[in-house]
């Protein structure tokens, strides 16, 4: 699926890797509309062919009106859908200020599952409404879920939690909407400098510290997982997997980032990745 004369949704669009995502998808040729909460959208990095329309992804109605806006161009009918919107508050179960605040366990899920799949499903909705390209489709929902939802580390309960729902949804999804052209996937990064994790605490950024070679990873991830990964997946890649190895250090790497990064571009079989057409 080609992203020229397109427009895509991206969730939490203004910052992190909502943000990248939007940039890259504009750069590509789609029309985007960038869903983030009004202060954030205010912020904004000013994109060409990016547009900001304050959003909270846990509102219907605000979810709703900003589908409409994304599909009120039928020269460039909605296509693209990518959650990035997410929240990743750092809390233990039982720590020495007592039990974890369940409405906070609450909202993280709130936003971060319930809010994607609210997208998601409205979206969808619309894109539905759309004609199909030459090769039958409508669409692609990109969601993101984490490392965290296979691997969480102490005081993401609530955020494992909600990133695990996401990888959960992602098949009975897919298979949902595969009857309206419609594919859905999920992308699961790995640590990543972003807003987002500015606020986790610096205890529990400690702990991430010591599972990764931080600097490294953190720079890696960067540099290739998100733009490349979401342009994959638009293209019509219905999966991408690489894998991480922990030396005798108890450090987790990328292994061969190179051969990672060489599969991307090229799109074929490689030692650490598997990718297969939809």
């Amino acid at each position: 699926m080609l992203t020229a004369n397109t427009t895509a949704i991206v969730t939490g669009g203004a910052s992190g890797l909502g943000a990248a995502t939007a940039a890259a998808l504009a750069a590509a040729g789609s029309r985007v509309i960038a869903l983030d909460l009004p202060a954030a959208c205010e912020s904004g990095p000013a994109v060409e062919g990016v547009q900001y329309v304050p959003t909270d992804v846990t509102s219907e109605q605000e979810v709703r009106a900003a589908v409409a806006t994304a599909s009120d161009d039928p020269a460039k009918p909605l296509r693209i859908v990518v959650n990035c919107a997410g929240i990743g508050p750092s809390t233990r179960i039982l720590g020495r200020k007592g039990v974890h605040d369940l409405a906070l366990f609450r909202k993280v899920v709130e936003i971060n599952l319930v809010g994607s799949f609210t997208v998601m499903a409205l979206a969808a909705e619309a894109i539905a409404q759309t004609e199909p390209d030459a090769d039958g489709q409508r669409g692609v929902v990109i969601n993101t879920a984490s490392i965290a939802a296979f691997d969480g580390q102490v005081g993401q309960a609530a955020y494992s939690s909600s990133k695990g729902g996401i990888v959960g949804l992602t098949l009975p999804a897919a298979r949902d909407l595969a009857q309206y052209g419609i594919r859905v996937v999920t992308i699961a990064p790995g640590i990543v400098e972003t807003p987002m994790l500015a606020t986790v605490s610096e205890e529990f950024r400690g702990a991430f510290k010591r599972a990764t070679d931080w600097r490294e990873f953190k720079q890696q991830v960067e540099k290739f997982s998100v733009s490349p990964l979401v342009g994959l997946f638009v293209a019509g890649y219905s999966e991408v997997t690489y894998q991480l190895r922990a030396p005798q250090d108890g450090k987790a790497h990328l292994k061969s980032m190179e051969a990672v990064e060489r599969s991307l571009q090229r799109a074929s079989v490689v030692e650490m990745g598997r990718m297969e057409r939809s």
